[in-house]
């Protein structure tokens, strides 16, 4: 899902897997830092991962 790697079975790569990480770190952290309230949060990282969900189907079906 995140950084490339497929919850199906997909290649990822470790650098791709390090950026997602990465961001979902940031959000984590950043979040509460600007005042973001906790359900909010929950909210917006879902979308995210919604998102590079829809991501990952996408590319299977251009490679395809």
């Amino acid at each position: 899902m995140i950084g490339g790697t497929s919850l199906a079975g997909g290649v990822g790569s470790v650098f791709g897997t390090i950026v997602g990480v990465f961001i979902m770190t940031v959000l984590k952290i950043g979040f509460p830092y600007i005042g973001v309230q906790s359900h909010y949060q929950l909210f917006i990282t879902g979308i995210i991962l919604v998102f590079a969900v829809y991501m990952d189907i996408l590319n299977r079906k251009r490679k395809s």
